[in-house]
């Protein structure tokens, strides 16, 4: 059976719920976004056992959507929202942003509302600490018109309105490649939920904005004082999470495979810390991604793509949030878009985009340290991986 055709034949057509599955106090529900250019038909709800830390091969419900490749889950998990990742050249050549309600008790998904995202390949987004507005990070390959920063306003049903402010900025210009124009990778909300963190792939830099809609709704965001954070030239920073108690931060720069730490205070980053993932390697093995904490603050794992293809384990200073590598894994596949923590803890999920799989390998809690692996599933294009919990 080829791996391509698995998914396809396994989920033809877009449906509802597919069957109701006996679900046990082990089950968690498993939310996959993909690109559709392949045999993706869009978004995944499949069952996930931490017992055993299976996926069920059979999926709950298979939601049509064009490159649905970014999840963001709102805090009371009752709405979804998706960023469409198109452009130039794609099936559909329009950038989007999709709302959908979650059923709180079967958890299937409802499509409430889309817009545009007035950019090209929007590849994140993120709420705003209240849930009022909806950060989106329009990414753009192509020089013109370059990426962009697009703020859409949230009602409380969970229908998106359209964009009321975009912002764009300067582009480094290190690498004439990547960096000829602007290119916004995420964009999140401080810990306290007054500022917006944008990071420019584009121009090596952290671009800081205060959060106030109450002020103008029309100009949600206006620039803090600093308005940006400068970051190695050519380093292309991608994606930025803060510690649990908000007093830190660590940041994955893509092109130089570095993460930085910072101390945060009040819209300012400090950074007191520079890791190479892949120091001494060719240009071949740089290609730093994603990066998510324990649950109990304990180890940071950070993503590597390139021909490089692994997960590294730090372990993260309690007072200064300094890390210290501890392990490297190889993800056993290629381009590790996006990695998850199952809700248990015991668990890594990982999403690797290239060879068409979700890799399940297994964690020690006491040491961070990733184990064997017990599950490779196929599943095309995957690009992110955020779970449903038990309310």
């Amino acid at each position: 059976m080829k791996m391509r055709n698995f998914w396809p034949l396994l989920m033809a057509g877009s449906v509802g719920a597919m069957g109701v599955q006996a679900a046990t106090v082990d089950d968690y529900q498993l939310l996959v976004g993909s690109y559709t250019a392949g045999q993706s038909q869009g978004i995944y709800r499949l069952n996930f056992d931490s017992a055993t830390g299976q996926i069920a091969a059979k999926p709950l419900q298979v939601v049509k959507s064009e490159n649905p490749s970014w999840l963001t889950i709102s805090k009371d998990q009752q709405h979804l929202f998706v960023v469409n990742e198109n452009g130039p050249g794609q099936t559909d050549p329009v950038g989007k942003v999709s709302s959908y309600a979650i059923n709180p008790k079967t958890h299937e998904l409802s499509l409430l509302s889309q817009v545009q995202s007035l950019g090209n390949e929007p590849t994140h987004s993120s709420l705003s600490g209240d849930g009022s507005h909806l950060f989106v990070s329009n990414y753009s390959v192509v020089e013109d018109p370059g990426g962009t920063l697009a703020v859409l306003p949230v009602g409380t049903d969970g229908k998106l309105k359209s964009v009321v402010q975009m912002s764009s900025h300067p582009s480094s210009r290190v690498n004439p490649e990547r960096q000829a124009s602007a290119h916004v990778h995420s964009t999140i909300s401080s810990p306290d939920g007054k500022y917006v963190f944008s990071n420019d792939l584009g121009a090596d830099k952290i671009f800081v904005y205060r959060f106030n809609p109450k002020a103008n709704p029309l100009l949600p965001l206006t620039p803090a004082t600093p308005a940006s954070v400068q970051l190695p030239a050519g380093s292309g920073p991608r994606h930025l999470l803060f510690s649990a108690d908000g007093k830190h931060a660590w940041l994955t720069m893509e092109m130089s495979a570095q993460v930085a730490v910072f101390d945060y205070q009040d819209g300012t980053l400090k950074q007191t810390q520079m890791v190479d993932l892949a120091a001494g390697q060719p240009t071949s093995d740089k290609a730093g991604a994603a990066l998510h904490a324990s649950a109990d603050g304990k180890f940071l794992y950070v993503s590597n793509r390139g021909t490089a293809n692994q997960l590294l384990v730090f372990a993260i200073d309690p007072s200064t949030a300094q890390l210290k590598e501890v392990q490297r894994r190889s993800v056993e596949g290629d381009h590790p878009r996006e990695f998850s923590l199952d809700p248990s803890g015991k668990f890594l999920l990982i999403a690797n985009q290239k060879s068409n799989q979700i890799v399940v390998v297994e964690r020690d809690a006491k040491t961070g340290l990733l184990g064997k692996t017990v599950q490779k599933l196929p599943m095309d294009a995957p690009s992110d991986l955020k779970f449903l919990v038990r309310q």
